[in-house]
Parts: C-alpha cells; sequence; structure tokens
C-alpha cells in the first residue's frame, strides 16, 4: 500500500511508520521537517506547515491507498485533509482525535461512549489551564464534523479514532517517566485527592496496531471509535502498580489538590494522570466492530518503565524540579522527617 502519514517523526507516528516499512509498505511522511527521525531514505518526505502552508499544494496530484493523521487539530486542518485527499486522491484517511471530545460536552457520562458525542456543550471555562483544554475538546470536535460533513455529501472514507491519555515508549509529554523518576528517588508520591478516581488509559502499540487493521475496511468509513484499554485501575492502584514493578514499595501520601494549589504546586504537573481533564472511554464499539483487543496493563506497563530505566533521560521530566518541596510537604504530613533523597 501507499500510505502517507501526517506528523509520523514523534510518538505513535514513529512506531506506525516503523511497522508500515516492516509490512513492506511504502510511506510518505507530510510534516514540518522539524524533529528528527530515522526513517532515512526509507520514506518520502513532503514539507508543510499545516498552520501557514496549504496540504493540497504541498501533495499535488499524489494518490494514497491509505493515510493516517495525527496532526488534525481543528476545522481548517480537516477542511485541508478533504481538499487535499478528496475526489478518490486518498482510499481511506484516519483521523487520531481525543476523549476531550466528549469532557467538553455538559453531563456527559464516564466511561463515555460513542454515542454520548451529540449533546448541550460547555460554555467557555474562564481559567486559562481549563480554557485551553476546553478549546482543544471544541477544535477537535469541530475538526471531525468537517469530516463527518464530508463523509455524508461526498463520501470521503473517513475513520475517527477517539483516544484517552496514552502511555508508550517515547512519550513526548514524559507522563509515567514523573511518576517513575518519583519512585526511584526513594521518597513518597504525593497523591491529589487520595488517588480514589479510575483511570483507563491506552497503550501506544494497541492504537497503532488497531490503524493497521482499519485500513480500508469499508463500514469503518463516516464511523468513530473509542481505543482504550478495559482495566479501570484507581489511580493509588496504578501508582502501587509501578511501584511494584521497580521493586519499590509504594509509597502513596494523600493529599487534596487545594492544599497543593496553596503551596503553589499544580496537580496536573505533579501528577498528570490525575488532571481533571482526563477523558474515561468505554471500548465496546471498538471491540465488537473492529476486533480491538488491548495489551494487559500490566504487560505494558512493565515494557514501558522497562524503556525508561533502560534508557535514562538527559534531563529531569517536567514537574520534577519541584520534588523538594514535594517531599518536604510529604514529611509534614506523615510527621517523618527527612524522607527521601534528591
Amino acid at each position: 500500500m501507499r500510505v502517507l502519514v501526517l506528523g509520523g517523526s514523534r510518538f505513535m507516528g514513529h512506531f506506525l511508520v516503523y511497522r508500515l516499512l516492516a509490512a513492506g509498505h511504502h510511506v510518505t511522511l507530510l510534516n514540518r521537517g522539524v524533529t528528527p527521525d530515522s526513517f532515512g531514505d526509507r520514506v518520502a518526505r513532503v514539507r508543510c506547515d499545516r498552520a501557514a502552508g496549504d496540504v493540497a499544494q504541498a501533495l499535488g496530484s499524489q494518490e494514497f491507498d491509505a493515510a493516517v493523521d495525527f496532526t488534525a487539530y481543528t476545522a481548517e486542518d480537516g477542511r485541508a485533509a478533504v481538499r487535499a485527499l478528496g475526489g478518490g486522491r486518498v482510499g481511506h484517511y484516519v483521523m487520531i482525535s481525543t476523549g476531550s471530545v466528549y469532557l467538553v460536552r455538559e453531563g456527559c457520562p464516564r466511561p463515555s461512549r460513542e454515542r454520548d458525542y451529540d449533546g448541550p456543550l460547555l460554555p467557555e471555562p474562564a481559567g486559562d489551564e481549563d480554557r485551553a483544554a476546553w478549546a482543544y475538546g471544541m477544535n477537535k470536535r469541530r475538526c471531525e464534523e468537517v469530516l463527518a460533513a464530508a463523509w455524508r455529501e461526498a463520501r470521503f472514507p473517513a475513520t475517527v479514532l477517539r483516544i484517552p491519555m496514552v502511555n508508550g515508549e517515547r512519550d513526548p509529554h514524559r507522563r509515567l517517566e514523573r511518576y517513575v523518576a518519583r519512585v526511584l528517588d526513594g521518597g513518597p508520591l504525593l497523591v491529589p485527592d487520595g488517588g480514589k478516581h479510575p483511570v483507563r488509559h491506552v497503550y501506544s502499540g494497541d492504537v497503532v496496531r488497531a490503524i493497521v487493521k482499519l485500513f480500508l475496511v469499508p463500514s469503518t468509513f463516516g464511523e468513530a471509535y473509542n481505543l482504550c484499554m478495559e482495566e479501570t485501575p484507581t489511580l493509588s492502584e496504578l501508582l502501587a502498580l509501578v511501584a511494584e514493578l521497580l521493586g519499590a514499595p509504594a509509597r502513596l501520601e494523600p493529599i487534596s489538590s487545594a492544599a497543593l494549589r496553596v503551596r503553589d504546586i499544580d496537580p496536573a504537573v505533579m501528577s498528570p494522570f490525575s488532571d481533571t481533564w482526563m477523558s474515561m472511554l468505554d471500548p465496546a464499539k471498538a471491540s465488537a466492530e473492529l476486533g480491538f483487543r488491548h495489551t494487559p496493563l500490566r504487560r505494558w506497563l512493565e515494557t514501558v518503565i522497562t524503556s525508561l530505566v533502560a534508557h535514562p533521560p538527559s534531563e529531569p521530566p517536567p514537574g520534577y524540579e519541584r520534588r523538594a518541596e514535594e517531599l518536604a510537604l510529604a514529611a509534614a504530613l506523615s510527621g517523618e522527617p527527612g524522607v527521601g533523597s534528591i
């Protein structure tokens, strides 16, 4: 197959490209060329900044059997994809969307199902962080709606994959790495609000395999699917498993988010898995219609942790500079002076 990958040099796109190359497919990358990759001359390259350039002009008359879009964030991004690949120039277009499209819905159920997409939307929040998260979900919705209209009106063969927080090797946000670093330094983990809320993430490798499996399946055209694991551990249970896999005791110290903010510690930076804008999805439709199966949590978590320990970063993960304050606060909460080390 001739496959176009929009993005493809960082996280899931990196692994998708290698999987496609290993299977003998011809891959074309469209991106800005800012992030280095190791594909060399095994891929064709089209340089285009979607925010400022014309995707249709950059691609010209090229045709593809399939396209995977990791960089479609707005309605204009969706329109640009339709202009560039409509009219029969692609056999199947797959957009990587987000569970945030549900979070901007008023009273949306958790876990969210595909049929929960429609409904009244939340007004724009006042705070900067909430506004940014809201805008992300709203813009992804608008992009999805452009693609849905293109399917209805011109049979543009688009499929939307909605994913929650993604964990895996090469995660550019380094979310899991923050917890690993904190466990390895010997100090306790501050857990916002007790870590009692359930989490339902997805492993990057499972998403990549699902993408390849649904290529050129006509029954998926015009449809949206949630991809996520079925397991729903609480945050505390997930962190305890991280500690166990590292061979460390699970030293969890519950604290309210309000108490952290009073001390100018952002709970979302200190504990990114506790973010209030994190979606929780229901994968039943993808399981039934796509045969989607997730890797068991313990298995993929051990794989990712092993990769982090085997290839330590050259600098601490984001937010780790506040670790001294976290340890001091944990000591005050537990009554144990001098816990942990830096």
